[in-house]
């Protein structure tokens, strides 16, 4: 097999780190990416030297886009017709219009979370259920809190089972730099159970799983508490130990400076990872407690980066370059620099 070919649809907040996520696939190749108007992410991406071929997917936008010196490689239906997959990350609503684009052309496609799930033929996680989304046409991935929050259930489920788990979320009102939500003082709370926690089911239909979601007046990642039964006693220090095994979650200190999300945002920036991005979740050790077969802790899950990596596994998934969950997350890894730190 080649190199797979990869769209991105929708130049955002995750479309961009998407592309750059696919750009760092050695196995695949990005096509282009398409967007409707020349937002400051596409301007971003004019100023930057135009590293990916733009695609126009609004027609009537053309001007606009020229004026604002965008160079237009063509529609959007000819960078689908170029390619194997495309990953969608356009706002919620218009995934499900494309797919119509993507069905008439016989091409396959990826959703992001604010889909509904009716768009895609299965739910997919690159750790939870790899081997669902084999050949399949459409997936869609779960949102970013779930995406994290999946990742440290089954963490814990495959190594020792887990009964039931109950979360609570504090979540960020907002991306970095977006202000559609207003200037706040306040925390909101969520109807119970969280989407989030029924998400879970949905993947891990044998975890018993309710939470509790709180929105905050924050930009820079939500922090989630998870309360967790396995079916066989653990401890602190077992927890520990897988989370050093598992590539996608990262063990940290409050005592070493990791206070909340700001920390671990800066962190990200500090190391010179590009655009602060960090596509690990961080698990806090001093948040880990018993509580009689029950064991409780704190994870944070940076927002805007942490769904690319399951991303990546779809595309494995669907266009079937690897045929297990242990071989295709481990090329996802690979290329995008994360390691076990055991």
């Amino acid at each position: 097999m080649g190199k797979v070919k990869v769209g991105v649809a929708g130049y955002g907040v995750i479309g961009l780190r998407l592309a750059t996520g696919v750009a760092m696939q050695e196995d695949m190749e990005l096509v282009g990416v398409s967007d409707v108007a020349p937002t400051l992410a596409v301007r971003g991406l004019v100023e930057s030297g135009m590293p990916y071929h733009f695609y126009n997917a609004l027609p009537e936008n053309e001007d606009k886009l020229k004026e604002a010196g965008v160079p237009i490689s063509g529609t959007m239906e000819d960078m689908v017709e170029q390619c194997d997959i495309i990953l969608d990350a356009t706002s919620a609503g218009i995934g499900a219009k494309n797919k119509e684009l993507y069905a008439r052309m016989g091409k396959k496609a990826i959703f992001q979370g604010g889909e509904k799930n009716n768009v895609a033929d299965v739910f997919f996680h690159g750790y939870a259920n790899y081997e669902k989304g084999l050949g399949q046409q459409f997936l869609k991935l779960t949102s970013c809190n779930t995406t994290g929050l999946i990742r440290a259930v089954d963490m814990i489920d495959r190594n020792v089972g887990v009964e039931k788990v109950a979360i609570t979320i504090i979540r960020r009102v907002a991306d970095p730099g977006d202000y559609h939500r207003g200037l706040t003082n306040a925390l909101q709370m969520e109807y119970a159970p969280s989407h989030q926690a029924l998400d879970l089911m949905n993947i891990m239909p044998h975890v018993d799983a309710t939470g509790i979601l709180v929105h905050a007046p924050v930009t820079h990642g939500h922090i989630i508490t998870v309360v967790a039964t396995p079916k066989k006693k653990i401890n602190k220090a077992d927890l520990l130990e897988m989370a050093a095994q598992h590539p996608r979650i990262r063990t940290v200190k409050i005592a070493d400076g990791f206070l909340g999300n700001a920390s671990l945002f800066r962190y990200a920036r500090d190391m010179g990872k590009f655009r602060g991005d960090n596509y690990e979740i961080a698990l806090w050790d001093e948040s880990i407690v018993m509580s009689g077969d029950q064991i409780m802790f704190a994870i944070n899950i940076p927002q805007e980066s942490v769904v690319i990596p399951e991303n990546m596994d779809g595309i494995r998934a669907a266009m079937q370059m690897q045929l297990t969950r242990e071989e295709g997350t481990a090329e996802t890894n690979k290329y995008l620099g994360m390691k076990a730190r055991g």
